[in-house]
C-alpha cells in the first residue's frame, strides 16, 4: 500500500460519526472503488454499508479502476479486462444505490493497434455500463509522491503513443478520467486542447500535493493550482471532480488528530479549493465523489457528505442538483 493511502481504523471513526444533513437530496456518487488487496479488502458489501449506514440517499454510483481482480492468466495487454468483469459480475443482483451504474476500467493508452481490442472487451465485459478508462500519469521529480504501483514515466501525458489512444477513446464516445499532481495540470491542458472531442475528467480537485517537496508552501502551491484550474476551465470538454481529499498526500492531516474531522471542520478545510473549482467551472462541470475506500482512512462516508452538503447550503437548487448527481449522471451517461 502507497504510504499515500491512510489504514482504514474503524474505532477512530466512530469517534465522531455524525447524522446526516438534509438526508433526503439525491446523490450520484462519482468516484469510488473496490480494493482486494493484501492487508485491504473493500468490496461492494463494504460499499453499500458505507452508502446507506448514514443516511443519505446515495442512488447510484461510477466505479473507479483500482488493479482489482485483473484475469490472472492469458495477454497482459488484456488481463485489465478481469476488472470490469468482476465488477459487473458482483453487482448483477440490483442494489440500492444501483452500485457502478457506470464503469471506468483500466487499458495502457500507450497500446496502439493493440488497443481497440482491449476497449472492445471491456465494452464487452461491462455490458453496457463501461464508460472510459483512467489511465494515471501521476509524475513528480520527488518519487516519494507516487504510488509505487500507478507511478508513470516523465511527460507521459504529452506523448505521441499516449495522444493516439485518448484520440481512441474520443472515436468510441468514451470518456477519460485524469488522476496526475498539480504541477502536471498544464500538460492535461495540452492533451486536453488537443482533443476538444474527448470528455476529460480531473480527479480529485486536479492533484492537490502540499506534502514532501510542496510541505511548507500552501499559499505558493494554491495560486500555481488555482492558475492551471482557471486554464482547463476554459476548455469546455473538461470537468473536475470534488473530493479525493483525504489522502496523506493531500497535506490536511486529518489522520493526526485524536478523533476524525467533523464535517464542519472538513468543509472549512475543503472550502477554498471546492469553491475555486466551481468558480472556474461552473456546477454544470463539478460532481461530489466521495473516493472510499480511500479516502476513509480520514472521514466517514456520513461526514465527507455532509461537508459536501453545507459546503453548498447556499446554492441555488439548479446548482446542487447538478453537483450532486446530474453533471455526474450526464457525462457518465448514466441511465
Amino acid at each position: 500500500m502507497s504510504s499515500n493511502y491512510l489504514a482504514v481504523r474503524p474505532d477512530w471513526l466512530q469517534l465522531c460519526q455524525e447524522e446526516p444533513v438534509e438526508p433526503s437530496l439525491p446523490i450520484v456518487d462519482a468516484h469510488h472503488h473496490f480494493y482486494d488487496r493484501p492487508g485491504w479488502t473493500y468490496l461492494q458489501a463494504d460499499y453499500l454499508a458505507d452508502a446507506t449506514r448514514g443516511g443519505h440517499a446515495v442512488e447510484a454510483s461510477v466505479y473507479m479502476q483500482a488493479l482489482t481482480r485483473y484475469r490472472p492468466d492469458g495477454p497482459l495487454t488484456l488481463r485489465p479486462v478481469g476488472e470490469t468483469e468482476y465488477v459487473v459480475d458482483s453487482t448483477a443482483v440490483p442494489s440500492v444505490p444501483k452500485v457502478a451504474q457506470g464503469i471506468v476500467g483500466y487499458a495502457d493508452l500507450r497500446l496502439g493497434a493493440e488497443l481497440v481490442e482491449v476497449l472492445e472487451a471491456h465494452e464487452a465485459a461491462g455490458q453496457g455500463r463501461f464508460r472510459g478508462i483512467r489511465h494515471l500519469t501521476t509524475w513528480d521529480a520527488d518519487a516519494s509522491l507516487a504510488n509505487p504501483l500507478t507511478a508513470a514515466p516523465l511527460g507521459l501525458l504529452g506523448s505521441s503513443a499516449y495522444r493516439a489512444g485518448l484520440a481512441e477513446l474520443a472515436a468510441r464516445g468514451l470518456s477519460y478520467d485524469a488522476w496526475l499532481f498539480w504541477p502536471q495540470l498544464p500538460e492535461l491542458f495540452d492533451a486536453a486542447r488537443a482533443h476538444p472531442e474527448l470528455p476529460i475528467v480531473i480527479d480529485h480537485c486536479g492533484g492537490i500535493v502540499r506534502i514532501g517537496a510542496y510541505a511548507g508552501r500552501g499559499d505558493d502551491v494554491f495560486a500555481q493550482w488555482r492558475t492551471s484550474m482557471l486554464a482547463l476551465a476554459q476548455l469546455p470538454n473538461v470537468h473536475v471532480k470534488l473530493g479525493g481529499l483525504g489522502m496523506r498526500i493531500n497535506g490536511f492531516g486529518f489522520e493526526q488528530a485524536d478523533k476524525p474531522p467533523s464535517s464542519d471542520v472538513l468543509a472549512a478545510a475543503w472550502r477554498p479549493w471546492m469553491l475555486a473549482c466551481i468558480d472556474a467551472f461552473g456546477p454544470e462541470r463539478c460532481m461530489f465523489e466521495s473516493n472510499f475506500p480511500v479516502d476513509k482512512g480520514s472521514y466517514s462516508f456520513v461526514n465527507g457528505w455532509n461537508a459536501f452538503k453545507k459546503l453548498t447550503a447556499d446554492f441555488t437548487a439548479t446548482d446542487r442538483q447538478a453537483l450532486f448527481q446530474g453533471t455526474a449522471s450526464r457525462v457518465y451517461r448514466l441511465a
